[in-house]
């Protein structure tokens, strides 16, 4: 049994997980699910209650409806990049002050871009601009911008000589990539924050030219749990610290689970599940206490004509292809019965993957592919692309899209 506290550490903040557990006792879907739960006093006890999926806990906020007991209650989207959006909330300051008592990777003499996508109900760019706010840096709130626009506003930031960005690591590329391919410098930026993704090792390729002296700075979360940990320059881009506020749980599976003990936190969550799978462990950079490593989701898996097709698995094969920076997977649908399977690839400039022998080689290797697929083989595509598929609202950029046939 592994967790980010001890039972000493967590001792006052499982008032809360008590407090979560009666709310969701009172949930009229969940039927006898919590009945004969113990209210738990150790973590021991905490482990034994049943973890909560996102269906779960969408089923008890439409239930609850909770509201901040000081300032506005705002509402985000949880999920959408490959769904439909669903309901999440948070109190106005987002928590970020807690997090700003354990990470500042903002300081006063900063010049901070905020490229989180700030509209639709997402929710990263106004968390980050809660945390701009306590650093009482200087902030440009540049949010989206179109293909067109990116030369413009890169030479705006050089010029204002901007000292740190932050987005998703697929909005990161698209930013340094632009510069890279113009010829843009930025010597000042020294720091990049990101959340909503995993980190992408092919932005420090773009860093070193355009911006040599920037140093990556994550945060890890969702819009369910919130922040729930960071990491610094030093720590691997995989590897977070856990806030005291957060408690981390791996189950037996290896799948992480996350409860609240903040007692502002709108959202029930008592050992919600995101997907993740993850272990704890020492953290390279020498701060003591254990470290959550975040080793991939468990949910990249995606059923394909009754077999399941392991997104990641297939991803790191065709990203290993000279020349190939990204890979994204899209399904096409009709009836809910898989009709296509494109494997869509960004390259770098001038590089001209064998396509053919790829997608021959994917078909070959891939149980799911060869045999779900084995009467119209043809309906498996390898394709180079100058965008993946990506969501206008939130920036991100999944790793699988299912589409339905039009």
């Amino acid at each position: 049994m592994s967790f980010s506290l001890t039972d000493e550490q967590a001792a006052d903040g499982l008032a809360v997980a008590r407090r979560t557990l009666e709310l969701l006792r009172g949930v009229p879907e969940f039927g006898e699910r919590y009945a004969q739960a113990q209210e738990p006093t150790t973590l021991a006890e905490l482990a034994a209650l049943p973890p909560l999926a996102k269906d779960d806990l969408n089923t008890a906020l439409a239930h609850l409806e909770p509201s901040a007991e000081q300032g506005a209650t705002w509402l985000f989207q949880s999920g959408g990049s490959t769904g439909a959006p669903k309901v999440g909330y948070a109190p106005t300051g987002f928590y970020m002050a807690k997090v700003f008592e354990h990470w500042q990777p903002l300081d006063r003499d900063d010049i901070f871009v905020n490229a989180w996508g700030a509209g639709r109900m997402w929710g990263a760019h106004f968390l980050a601009a809660g945390l701009a706010d306590l650093s009482g840096c200087r902030i440009i709130a540049l949010g989206s911008v179109t293909r067109e626009e990116y030369p413009e506003w890169l030479g705006f930031l050089a010029d204002r000589k901007v000292t740190a960005i932050g987005g998703t690591p697929s909005v990161l590329r698209l930013w340094f990539a632009h510069a890279r391919a113009a010829g843009i410098e930025l010597p000042s930026l020294r720091k990049v924050l990101w959340l909503g993704e995993a980190w992408q090792p092919q932005l420090e390729e773009d860093l070193a030219v355009v911006a040599p002296k920037a140093r990556r700075h994550g945060m890890f979360g969702s819009t369910e749990t919130w922040v729930v940990g960071s990491n610094t320059p030093e720590c691997p881009a995989d590897t977070f610290h856990t806030f005291p506020h957060q408690l981390v749980h791996v189950g037996d599976d290896g799948l992480l689970d996350f409860t609240s003990l903040d007692p502002a936190m709108l959202n029930p969550v008592l050992r919600y599940r995101t997907g993740d799978a993850g272990e704890l462990t020492s953290c390279p950079c020498g701060r003591p206490g254990p470290a959550m490593r975040v080793l991939g989701r468990r949910d990249n898996v995606v059923q394909v004509r009754g077999l399941g097709l392991h997104i990641d698995e297939l991803l790191a094969r065709v990203e290993r292809e000279p020349g190939v920076t990204r890979g994204q997977v899209v399904i096409t649908e009709q009836g809910r019965r898989a009709q296509q399977v494109d494997v869509l690839l960004l390259t770098a400039a001038g590089a001209e993957p064998d396509t053919d022998a790829l997608r021959r080689e994917l078909l070959s290797a891939t149980f799911t592919l060869s045999t779900a697929f084995v009467h119209d083989p043809e309906h498996v595509r390898v394709r180079v692309v100058d965008a993946l598929v990506g969501n206008d609202r939130t920036g991100k950029t999944a790793s699988f899209v299912v589409r339905e046939a039009s």
